[in-house]
């Protein structure tokens, strides 16, 4: 098995991955680590132990898509061939060839399971019993179909909106689906972009446009209840910012 391991900073530089609890991200850097040369791991609630992580992390990671868990309790890291290239001659199949056959690989490199179940880990509770950090109950994190979810018109409506040109990738995906798994609706999607088309044209954060921010990172990222249920302002009234210097 190789020994170096890679991250690309198409994956752990994004909102989506820097919104999880700093736990949760150590743990994905170690399962990443102590993955096989095909992104196997087969002992995660071992590296969640020596990360110093909890049952909630493992959780996140698997609700957010970053790992695929499997029934026989082994994961794959979701987008492992985006991070790592293991020369031909420094690779070692992996020993889950069952696991294996689930998965196909994606135009863009990523794992996806063939057939989508439901993990028997120890580790994913279902969301429905009770209430967990991250605030939503298994009938908002359960992970739904893509077929209903309509990625194309909500891009196209932001770009019809705001004027800008996005392509339905699966960065934006990741986050439409996010909400989308939290049972927002189309209507939802649409009122967000409108409210923040309003607000934001013509306006400046720290000096800059705030047009900028009209993009599906920011508007369908973890502020996305915020946006959709503030009051309209009138042109005169104050802008309020949150720590980050972003208007809610």
């Amino acid at each position: 098995m190789a020994q170096r391991r890679m991250f690309s900073k198409k994956i752990v530089e994004t909102d989506f991955f820097m919104e999880m609890s700093p736990t949760a991200k150590l743990l994905y850097f170690y399962l990443n680590m102590s993955a096989d040369d095909d992104g196997f791991v087969g002992n995660p609630k071992t590296i969640k132990l020596i990360s110093g992580a909890t049952d909630d992390d493992l959780k996140i990671l698997i609700a957010k898509q970053f790992i695929i868990p499997f029934d026989s309790g082994v994961i794959v890291i979701k987008d492992w061939k985006i991070h790592n290239y293991i020369q031909k001659d420094r690779y070692n199949q992996t020993q889950y060839l069952d696991e294996k056959k689930q998965l196909l690989v994606e135009e863009n490199g990523t794992y996806t399971k063939c057939i989508q179940d439901v993990s028997s880990l120890d580790t994913q509770v279902r969301l429905g019993k009770s209430k967990d950090r991250l605030g939503k109950s298994n009938n908002t994190m359960s992970d739904k179909s893509d077929d209903v979810i309509p990625y194309s018109e909500i891009i196209s409506y932001l770009n019809e909106k705001a004027g800008r040109s996005f392509k339905t990738t699966e960065a934006h995906k990741r986050f439409i689906k996010a909400r989308w798994n939290e049972d927002y609706k189309l209507d939802d999607f649409k009122r967000v972009v409108d409210n923040k088309v309003a607000d934001w044209t013509g306006k400046t954060i720290n000096g800059q446009p705030a047009e900028k921010y009209l993009q599906p990172s920011t508007l369908f990222g973890t502020k996305f209840d915020n946006y959709l249920n503030q009051a309209p302002m009138r042109q005169e009234q104050a802008q309020p910012y949150d720590d980050l210097g972003l208007p809610f």
